[in-house]
């Protein structure tokens, strides 16, 4: 499985990835591993009739989960098994009870209690995420700031116009491991703030969003120029902590001069 090289890091890397990334998804929709799992799937989801028969096929349950990031539950079959099997007109549900909304989503794509959604659908979404998340896995695996920062990005992007409230969503930020990270990472939060009541966490980070970020509202966050100042802000002081000493000093200048 190929690499996908950026040859730099942290904000240049980022500013490279942003430019070049259209093309790096066109070559990797190419990759023989990419093709003949997506054309695996789409040829063999119409024999997939209920949860039972996903979580069963563990080639077609990778893709899934891979397509919503939900790589670390491949083997939680039964847990997924009753995510996917959620009634989603049920408030009470399990999927609709998850703070991590991924799982909700994955379980509307699939819709099995309703009795499983139109084929194509599933394909069409399915073929699409699991291209842009086999994308960030691949940069990933070269620099992993960088795939959070590309996962930051795709979530925020979807969170704008929604109509949930910032409270709601901040919930479902710190629900989401991999975007709190991001987020994390941009205020300088130390590993001793995850030992925090949910709620204090919830304070604490929309004062470190109004501090560091302008707004803690995600009319605000989820703006181009929002999800920027969140990427720059957690790429630069990732990049601060492992640089040298007069790095740090620059690094720390740009990012008090807002200037990222």
């Amino acid at each position: 499985m190929a690499t996908l090289a950026i040859g730099a890091t942290g904000l240049q890397g980022w500013r490279i990835l942003q430019d070049q990334a259209a093309r790096h998804l066109e070559v990797l929709s190419q990759d023989p591993v990419v093709q003949r799992s997506t054309q695996e799937f789409e040829k063999n989801i119409s024999s997939i009739d209920s949860a039972a028969d996903l979580v069963r096929d563990y080639q077609m349950l990778h893709v899934a989960l891979r397509a919503f990031g939900l790589d670390d539950d491949i083997g939680n079959k039964a847990f997924i098994q009753k995510v996917l099997e959620s009634d989603l007109q049920d408030e009470n549900s399990l999927a609709n009870r998850l703070s991590d909304k991924r799982y909700l989503r994955l379980a509307t794509t699939f819709d099995f209690q309703a009795g499983g959604a139109d084929a194509d659908s599933i394909i069409d979404t399915v073929s699409r995420d699991y291209l842009q998340r086999e994308f960030e896995y691949r940069v990933g695996e070269a620099d992993e700031n960088l795939r959070l920062a590309l996962n930051a990005q795709r979530e925020l992007q979807g969170m704008s116009g929604r109509e949930s409230s910032d409270r709601t969503l901040w919930y479902e930020v710190l629900a989401n491991t991999p975007l709190k990270t991001v987020f994390e990472g941009a205020f300088g939060f130390g590993d001793g703030y995850a030992n925090l009541s949910i709620d204090r966490q919830y304070e604490e980070f929309t004062k470190a969003a109004e501090r560091f970020l302008g707004s803690s509202s995600f009319s605000d966050l989820t703006t181009a120029d929002g999800i920027e100042r969140l990427i720059d802000s957690f790429l630069l002081r990732s990049e601060m902590n492992n640089s040298s000493a007069q790095n740090r000093y620059s690094i720390a200048l740009t990012l008090l001069s807002g200037t990222a």
